[in-house]
């Protein structure tokens, strides 16, 4: 059973940094182009720059192209979305609603640590940081 469980780990590694990856897409694609839903509150030059690396790092991570750089990047872009936009509410997550983003900054880290599972550009192309 245990070797079975193992003998999936890299597919399962790769569902999840599809999933990861289309949900940051989909959340620069909100503050960017107001699509598929509008963002609902005013952009600025923060929040600008959250929704680029959302939407470029999201599609990096998505087709698993830079997967580890690219996790790094975005992992800190969580904790530090975290400490300046969560944690000022409160301190528990449920009460600062913080929860999605200590989550993806985990997933994120252990996706640099890791690299990006079965299905990927990096591993397709045997590139030396895959």
């Amino acid at each position: 059973m245990i070797d079975r469980l193992n003998s999936l780990a890299p597919a399962v590694l790769g569902i999840l940094r599809i999933v990861t990856g289309l949900l940051f897409v989909h959340f620069g694609l909100q503050k960017l182009f107001n699509f598929p839903v509008p963002y609902p509150m005013p952009l600025d030059a923060l929040t600008t720059t959250a929704g680029v690396l959302e939407l470029v790092g999201g599609a990096l991570v998505l087709v698993g192209f830079l997967t580890r750089p690219a996790a790094f990047i975005l992992s800190g872009m969580m904790a530090v979305g975290y400490w300046i936009g969560h944690f000022p509410m409160g301190f528990f997550p449920a009460q600062n609603m913080g929860t999605g983003a200590i989550l993806f900054c985990f997933i994120y880290l252990y996706l640099v640590f890791a690299g990006p599972g079965a299905w990927s550009v990096d591993g397709q192309r045997n590139l030396p940081w895959r």
